[in-house]
């Protein structure tokens, strides 16, 4: 994927002054408008996409200022059903009994999507297939040695050390995680009922490196000789790591790219609710296997009808202009039908 300014991604958090197109009636840039400040928090996956939308919008307008921490989507989605943020960000989208917790009313809006990649430090290795029992049964600890018979079958002539591997995972309450895990589950139908877990945190096996954020578990991967851990694909590209080929549901090995992306998301739906699950084990022939959306989370109602279309109109041109800034960074725009249910769900936040 060409992304030549991934280089300027951002880490753990975001906290920025920005300014937000004005509301309806709004005076911009000279000042007479009320000034007002948002604040959200949540995912690690999207937050280079954010502080990019950010940035551009800081440019132009300059009576609203935002910030976002990046602190995880459980701890994001905490603070959205206390509703002390104004909006959150996960890569799950929010659960039914969570969203009757919000007595403001939840509005869940896809907003980007992106791939999960399987990074990895092997001195020497720059390429390497995993088929779908290979890399379930690694995180699952039954592979537990990089010259394992079943991952040399799938690397003929790759000279793979006899050393073990050493899984890296999400410490945080993590969107990323829920969404690798259910591909996980799909790959493995054992994977359920061996324990291990399906969600935002999941009892990983013993000795599994844990480290907080995609840039977090990325940046351990770096410095970690034999490790393996899933990560944003544009967190691992930033750090320069080697990404695995996957075996897809249709038998093919595909390495992480933005077309393989498209394909994996290419599945249509006609209620957003549908989304999720319709990329959890992508079917289309030549499609990257392990895809996520990723969510918006804000209020039906705010008590401030200036927060209210402050909110509004942020997300609104993030879902039109701000597409184009996912590319660079890694992400995978949204499909034109996607962004018109993406524009139904903010049509019910409260003007």
């Amino acid at each position: 994927m060409n992304a030549p300014h991934i280089g300027r991604m951002i880490a753990a958090a975001v906290a920025l002054s920005i300014g937000l197109p004005a509301a309806a009636g709004w005076a911009q840039g000279a000042g007479t408008a009320a000034s007002i400040s948002l604040s959200g928090a949540g995912a690690t996956f999207p937050a280079p996409l954010y502080k990019k939308w950010i940035d551009v919008y800081q440019a132009a307008h300059r009576n609203v200022s935002m910030s976002y921490s990046a602190v995880g989507s459980g701890e994001g989605i905490k603070r959205f059903i206390a509703e002390t943020v104004d909006f959150a960000a996960s890569d799950e989208n929010l659960t039914e009994k969570d969203a009757a917790k919000v007595e403001a009313g939840a509005a869940t809006v896809p907003a980007t999507a992106g791939m999960i990649v399987l990074a990895y430090n092997i001195p020497g290795v720059s390429e390497i297939r995993l088929p779908r029992d290979v890399y379930a049964d690694i995180f699952g600890g039954v592979i537990r040695r990089w010259d394992d018979p079943r991952i040399q079958a799938a690397n003929v002539g790759v000279r793979l050390p006899s050393r073990d591997i050493a899984i890296v995972a999400r410490l945080d309450s993590s969107g990323t995680t829920a969404a690798f895990t259910r591909n996980l589950a799909a790959v493995d139908p054992s994977w359920r009922s061996r324990g291990l877990g399906v969600g935002k945190l999941v009892a990983w096996p013993s000795r599994t490196m844990l480290a907080p954020g995609n840039e977090g578990v990325a940046a351990r991967i770096k410095i970690s000789e034999g490790a393996i851990g899933y990560v944003e694909y544009g967190f691992a590209k930033r750090l320069g790591l080697p990404m695995a080929a996957l075996q897809n549901k249709s038998g093919q090995f595909v390495a992480p790219s933005e077309s393989a992306a498209q394909l994996a998301l290419s599945a249509r739906v006609v209620e957003a609710k549908q989304l999720e699950p319709s990329v959890v084990d992508p079917a289309a022939v030549g499609a990257y296997p392990i895809v996520s959306y990723s969510w918006l989370f804000l209020y039906r109602h705010y008590p401030d009808p200036a927060r209210a279309a402050a909110v509004r109109d942020f997300v609104a041109w993030g879902l039109a202009e701000g597409q184009q800034y996912g590319v660079e960074l890694g992400y995978v725009p949204l499909s034109a039908d996607v962004v018109a249910l993406s524009r139904q769900i903010l049509d019910t936040v409260a003007k």
